[in-house]
């Protein structure tokens, strides 16, 4: 699985002209599920997302976590986090997840997080044409992919 996180003061997805998700300060969260990813995989990404220390404190390091800040989550499935531009112009996504399979996948992650976290997670709907409003504040973007923490 990859996550690219975005530090945002707020955030917001839209489908069909109607609001499914929004926050104010916290983590827009774009997750991308490749064929081969597994429920471990979701779980040590949520286990991580929480626990990311990327919040400034008074001192202006990022020192601070999700709870300190008492920050939201907006999760978005983006299944071209796992586009291949190896070969031509035109991306290849044969590594992303079959639907089904990464739509269960997708809300699993969604769950562990609701789990680990207290504040209901906002999501986005699978496989739907989103849009998605942001300010990320910084920028701030952090790219974690489940394969590069396994080793």
């Amino acid at each position: 699985m990859k996550l690219v996180i975005q530090v945002v003061d707020n955030a917001k997805v839209e489908v069909e002209k109607q609001i499914t998700g929004q926050i104010g300060k916290g983590f827009l969260v774009l997750v991308g599920v490749g064929q081969n990813d597994t429920k471990s995989d979701a779980e040590l990404l949520a286990k991580k997302l929480v626990g990311l220390r990327i919040f400034e404190d008074s001192g202006g390091k990022t020192n601070l976590s999700l709870s300190d800040i008492e920050g939201e989550i907006l999760s978005v499935s983006q299944f071209t986090l796992y586009a291949d531009c190896s070969h031509g112009r035109r991306p290849s996504f044969i590594y992303a997840g079959a639907p089904e399979m990464a739509n269960e996948l997708y809300e699993y992650f969604n769950s562990v997080l609701e789990s680990l976290y207290p504040k209901p997670v906002q999501k986005g709907v699978f496989g739907a044409d989103m849009k998605v409003s942001l300010v990320n504040n910084g920028p701030f973007t952090i790219l974690l992919d489940s394969e590069e923490l396994k080793k």
